[in-house]
């Protein structure tokens, strides 16, 4: 097990702290920070110890159905994590609401409890992170080093106001697009739209009007 150094023991929460690699590997052992999530990029690392609430999640519910559902009527091949940290070796290491690898060429992670190991394999093609509090640094240094991590689109949702902001990623940076590429023809207004259903109505309804939308010319 990985020691804590003395100089970093505990950190601010909810912030970008000036860390090592050994000091942020410290920190996800230490049970102080059990329950938070992790983040790490060149010599920074954030930990997120927010509670969450239902909206949070269940618009990660709401996210993740519509990315599937969209996927399988489309006969698109997919594989998704929730909670998952991907992990550059000395570089850095995330830990998103979604990820999604897409597409016919990805391998599958090895079944584990370990980070997925991204000097071996190729980041998600789709990273999605849901934010209150955090949705400032979700469009801000996290949407960085998502860039830099190679993954293909990131959405940042809004939990509060009910808006997808959705970044194309290409040649480490982004550009906001309004519909998605990893998965050809759905548009983020659809999204969007399902988002503002679950508010009033149940996860059944929602999907049945899904699988319509979907289907439809």
């Amino acid at each position: 097990m990985v020691q804590a150094p003395p100089d970093l023991k505990t950190i601010a929460t909810n912030t970008w702290v000036k860390a090592t690699w050994e000091e942020f590997l410290a920190l996800t052992e230490n049970p102080q920070y059990a329950e938070g999530k992790f983040y790490y990029d060149q010599g920074y690392v954030r930990v997120e110890m927010s509670p969450l609430g239902s909206a949070h999640g269940h618009d990660n519910t709401i996210l993740s159905t519509v990315i599937l559902i969209y996927a399988a009527l489309r006969n698109i091949r997919i594989k998704g994590f929730t909670n998952t940290s991907f992990r550059k070796t000395g570089i850095r290491d995330s830990q998103p609401d979604i990820g999604f690898y897409i597409g016919d060429n990805f391998q599958f992670p090895p079944r584990n409890n370990s980070p997925i190991n991204l000097d071996e394999l190729t980041a998600p093609n789709l990273i999605v992170e849901i934010g209150a509090s955090s949705f400032t640094d979700d469009i801000g240094r996290k949407r960085l080093l998502y860039e830099k991590l190679g993954t293909q689109e990131y959405w940042v949702v809004n939990v509060e106001d009910n808006i997808i902001l959705a970044f194309a990623v290409e040649n480490q940076g982004s550009r906001l697009i309004e519909e998605s590429l990893v998965l050809p023809g759905l548009k983020i207004a659809l999204v969007v739209e399902a988002l503002q259903r679950s508010q009033t109505e149940d996860d059944g309804s929602i999907t049945r009007w899904l699988m319509g939308a979907i289907n439809s010319p």
